[in-house]
């Protein structure tokens, strides 16, 4: 398949970008019966987009930036040792693009401006600078940070972050260059710069009306919600009337989630390190529901034991991004009395490799 205009043939991004939409939801289906082969019966047909939304989407991004003498700031994803400038790659948001070239044009040069990363999520933008100093801001005057609002934006932050790197963010060193320190997103959910964001707003709210009809929470329940983000399944189950616990590390999110679930008790940190509290928050009498949305390597040890074999919640729902780790955590799920009932796949990331998959849960005693 030819390549959009844009789309970096060096890039190492999107592995499916050269696949027609039904080639890659073959192979992405293919790889799904594989890897949940004890399960494969359960597993129902992808939930897609229309091929017109596989492009332009995405609007969570981390370029790495790099100063170059002849041309100018570049921004890209790095081929071994080499930065691959993706300045109009088309599976990024128009505002992403807009963002770039925008930077592009107006950031001082280094060593006046130590660039290592720029982050966009949603409407909000980071420029991660290597240095624990405010850098010379030449060229980000008033006027051009007016200009910001015409890109889609709500906010533009420095992070001062020496040690950058796979680890992208810290706990100090923000400030706040332009506009607001938080923005809404397609659901209306409170969410700043540092929030994971799912790209396809309709596609997540699919999978969440699953994971709701199926746990069906309502007054009396009392539903846990571990890997809670900011906030939006947490939402759902209030609103139906249960009593809700949720947990989650970052404290960006869980400052965010305390705003769009006023009504949920929310505890920051490992979900392993806040089992404590999960248990004196337990009560024998209502009923049990669980909700999960961990990381690629999915449940804790410590949580998976405690909800295979402690918690053991009436139902439960896993939205997962790694079928490897899912499919290791239903094994210990199934073996303590658990009934996969479906396995319900999205595709949250047209033009790469992943997939997730919803997973419904029934206890069987």
């Amino acid at each position: 398949m030819e390549l959009p205009t844009g789309c970096e043939p060096r890039c190492p991004g999107c592995a499916h970008r050269t696949l027609t939409a039904t080639a890659s939801e073959a192979q992405k289906t293919h790889w799904l019966r594989q890897a949940l082969a004890l399960w494969a019966d359960r597993l129902l047909p992808l939930r897609t987009v229309d091929p017109s939304a596989r492009w332009n989407y995405r609007r969570k991004v981390c370029l790495s930036a790099l100063w170059d003498e002849s041309v100018g700031w570049r921004f890209g994803l790095w081929r071994r040792d080499e930065l691959i400038p993706i300045p109009d790659c088309p599976v990024h948001a128009e505002s992403v693009r807009a963002m770039v070239h925008w930077l592009m044009q107006v950031l001082p040069p280094q060593p006046d401006f130590p660039l290592a990363f720029f982050v966009q999520s949603g409407a909000q933008a980071t420029l991660i600078v290597k240095t624990h100093r405010v850098p010379a801001l030449d060229g980000l005057d008033e006027t051009r940070l007016a200009e910001l609002a015409a890109n889609g934006l709500d906010g533009l932050w420095l992070h001062r972050h020496p040690a950058a790197g796979r680890r992208l963010f810290a706990r100090n060193g923000w400030t706040l260059l332009w506009g607001q320190p938080r923005s809404r997103d397609a659901l209306g959910l409170e969410y700043g710069p540092m929030a994971f964001q799912q790209q396809i707003p309709a596609l997540y709210r699919q999978a969440l009306d699953a994971a709701e009809a199926f746990l069906d929470p309502a007054s009396g329940h009392q539903i846990a919600d571990l890997y809670c983000g900011i906030g939006a399944s947490l939402q759902r189950w209030t609103r139906r009337g249960a009593r809700v616990i949720g947990v989650e590390l970052g404290g960006e999110a869980v400052a965010c989630a305390g705003q769009n679930a006023p009504d949920a008790t929310i505890l920051r940190g490992k979900c392993a390190d806040r089992l404590p509290q999960l248990r004196e928050w337990t009560t024998s009498t209502a009923s049990r529901l669980l909700y999960l949305n961990p990381p690629r390597t999915g449940l804790e040890p410590a949580v998976r034991d405690w909800a295979a074999r402690e918690f053991r919640p009436e139902r439960l729902a896993y939205l997962s991004c790694s079928a490897g780790t899912l499919s290791r955590d239903l094994a210990v799920l199934t073996t303590a009395g658990y009934l996969v009932e479906a396995l319900i796949p999205y595709d949250f990331f047209p033009q790469t490799h992943h997939v997730e998959t919803l997973a419904l849960l029934r206890r069987s005693d």
